[in-house]
C-alpha cells in the first residue's frame, strides 16, 4: 500500500501502473485486494516497518502469483504505524476519496508498509520485497488471525516486561567491586592498622554502662521500651544534655572543616535507597510508612543520612570547578533490626533508633583516595577529641558493604564487652551509586564522567556514650566529662549523683 498526501497524479500513476490485473491479491490475513475497478485496499491497521525505495529505481516490476517484486533500496524509517491507519472502510480507489487513504507517488518514490504472515516484520534486503503470501480470489473479509495474532503479541510483551523487571532487579543487587588491595575473606581477615589513645585501667570493678547510666538518671530503660517497645531507650537530666554535647562537639568539628550543614528529610522515598545501594536489598530492614499521604509509592524512615545524601544530586550534571562537595548532616536514624539478647550487648548497642552525624562527598575520581583519608582521619580526630582508646580497621573484602569498594571502621573499646564496637565507618562508593543515581559532572574539556561518592559517621552517638561513660567511670561510680564537651555542658566536669 502507498501512504502519503492526495496528489492526483499518483493515483493515477499506479493505476497505470496496475491495469490489466483483473484479480485479487490478498496478504495471509487479507490485507490487501487489487481488481480492474479497485487498485488496493487496507484492511486494518497493522505493526509493520515503512520502507522507502530509493527514486530513480524502477520500483514495481511483476506482480504474479508469488505477490509483488520490488526492485530498489530499501530504507526501515519507522516501527509502528498501527494507530494512524485506521480508516473507516478498507479501500483505497483510482480517485481517492476524503475519507479514505491517498495513493501517491513524490516522482518514483514508493512508500511501502510491508507485512509478512506473522504481522511481526522481517529485516528487509535489497532487490525483492514479498508483498502477498498468495493470489487468490478470497475477500478481505478473513481477518480473525489478526486479533488472535495482537492477543498473543500483548501477552508476550507481558511477559517480556516481567522478565525485563525481573532482569533490572537482579542486575541491581549486583555488588560494587572491592578495592585490589583488600584482603578476600570476612571478619576474620580485617586488618588492624593502627590503636589511638591510651588504654584505661581501673584498680576497682569497672560497672557495665547500663548500671551506671540507671545510677545516675542518664537513661531510663524501662520507660524507653514502654514508649516504643524493646530496642529503645530515653534520655533524662544530664544524660540528655550530655548526648546533645556531644552532637554539638560533632557539628562544630565538621563546620570548622569548612563542611556544609544539612537537615534532611527523615522519611525518604525509595529511589533513595536504591542509589545509596541499600535498596532493594535491604528494603524489609527499614521502616515503611503505611500512611504516608504520597500516592504512587512507599516511603521510608531513613536508616542513615547516607541515603538522603547520596541522592542530594541524583539526576543532576555538576560541573568539575563544583567538586569536591563536602557535607555533612544530623538525623535520627530508623532500623529494624533487633537487639541482640546477648548479655554483652545490652543496653545501647543496639537499637531501632539512634542519633548520628554522618559526613559525605562528591569528588571527582582522581580525587577520590585523598577524599577517602580525609574522612578518616576526621572520624579519627573525633574519637581523639573525647580521649577515648580506639583503633582503626582495614575491612576486608567480604566484610566491606555491598555499596562500597574498601572501608575502614574506627572501633571504640567498650570495657563491659571486652572489645571494640564500630563508632564510624568510613567508605568509598567509587562510582557504584553515582551510575544508579544518574549523578554526573563535565569535566574541564567538556566530557561527561560519572562522581565518586564518599560517606563515614562522624560520629554514632549510640556508642560513644557508653564508651565514655564506660571509660571515664571512677571508683565512686561518677563520670568524667571529656574536656571538649565541658562547654556545652555549663562547665560541668564531673556527672555524679
Amino acid at each position: 500500500m502507498f501512504l502519503g498526501g492526495y496528489e492526483q497524479h499518483a493515483t493515477t500513476a499506479l493505476g497505470d501502473l496496475l491495469d490489466g490485473c483483473s484479480s485479487l491479491i490478498e496478504l495471509e490475513h487479507g490485507l490487501v485486494q487489487v481488481d480492474d475497478q479497485v487498485q488496493a485496499m487496507l484492511a486494518a491497521p497493522v505493526d509493520a516497518l515503512v520502507n522507502i525505495l530509493d527514486p530513480g529505481q524502477d520500483g514495481i516490476t511483476h506482480i504474479g502469483k508469488d505477490g509483488v517484486a520490488v526492485h530498489g533500496q530499501a530504507h526501515v524509517v519507522e516501527p509502528r504505524l498501527a494507530d494512524a491507519l485506521e480508516v473507516d472502510r478498507a479501500r483505497i480507489g483510482r480517485r481517492a476519496g476524503h475519507d479514505h487513504l491517498g495513493l501517491v507517488l513524490f516522482g518514483h518514490v514508493a512508500h511501502l508498509i510491508i507485512v509478512n504472515e506473522t504481522v511481526l516484520v522481517d529485516a528487509v534486503g535489497y532487490h525483492i520485497i514479498v508483498l502477498a503470501g498468495e493470489v487468490g480470489g478470497r475477500t478481505v473479509g478473513q481477518v480473525a488471525a489478526v486479533a488472535e495474532i495482537d492477543a498473543s503479541i500483548e501477552g508476550d510483551k507481558a511477559l517480556l516486561k516481567e522478565k525485563e523487571a525481573e532482569f533490572y532487579t537482579n542486575m541491581l543487587a549486583l555488588p560494587n567491586l572491592p578495592d585490589a588491595d583488600l584482603l578476600p575473606g570476612g571478619k576474620e581477615n580485617n586488618e588492624p592498622l593502627r590503636y589511638i589513645g591510651e588504654k584505661h585501667s581501673f584498680d576497682f570493678e569497672p560497672k557495665h554502662h547500663v548500671d551506671l547510666c540507671t545510677d545516675l538518671g542518664l537513661i531510663d530503660y524501662e520507660r524507653g521500651v514502654k514508649l516504643a517497645g524493646g530496642g529503645n531507650w530515653m534520655y533524662t537530666g544530664m544524660g540528655a544534655r550530655l548526648e546533645w554535647a556531644l552532637l554539638n562537639y560533632f557539628i562544630d568539628t565538621h563546620t570548622a572543616d569548612g563542611y556544609d550543614f544539612i537537615l534532611p528529610p527523615h522519611m525518604l522515598e525509595y529511589q533513595c535507597g536504591l542509589t545509596a545501594g541499600q535498596f532493594p536489598k535491604f528494603a524489609d530492614e527499614v521502616f515503611k510508612i503505611a500512611n504516608h499521604p504520597t500516592e504512587g509509592g512507599t516511603f521510608y524512615m531513613l536508616p542513615t543520612a547516607e541515603a538522603a545524601l547520596a541522592s542530594v544530586y541524583r539526576d543532576e550534571i555538576l560541573t568539575e570547578a563544583d567538586l569536591p562537595k563536602k557535607f555533612f548532616a544530623y538525623t535520627p536514624c530508623f532500623r529494624r533490626e533487633a537487639g541482640s539478647h546477648r548479655a554483652d550487648e545490652r543496653g545501647m548497642v543496639r537499637g531501632h533508633q539512634f542519633n548520628k552525624v554522618e559526613m559525605f562527598q562528591f569528588t571527582t575520581p582522581e580525587g577520590s583516595d585523598e577524599a577517602f583519608e580525609e574522612l578518616v582521619k576526621k572520624a579519627e580526630n573525633l574519637v581523639a577529641g573525647l580521649g577515648l582508646h580506639f583503633r582503626t580497621v582495614k575491612l576486608a573484602a567480604g566484610d566491606c558493604s555491598a555499596s562500597m569498594a574498601r572501608t575502614y571502621d574506627i572501633e571504640i573499646l567498650i570495657p563491659s564487652m571486652n572489645g571494640y564496637k564500630e563508632v564510624s565507618s568510613v567508605s568509598n562508593a567509587r562510582d557504584y551509586q553515582a551510575r544508579r543515581g544518574n549523578i554526573r559532572y563535565r569535566r574541564a574539556d567538556g566530557k561527561l564522567d560519572y562522581v565518586h561518592t564518599l560517606n563515614g559517621s562522624g560520629l554514632a552517638t549510640s556508642r560513644i556514650f557508653p564508651a565514655i561513660v564506660e571509660q571515664n567511670q571512677r571508683a565512686d561510680g561518677s563520670i568524667v566529662v571529656p574536656e571538649v564537651l565541658r562547654k556545652y555542658l555549663g562547665g560541668i566536669e564531673i556527672i555524679k549523683k
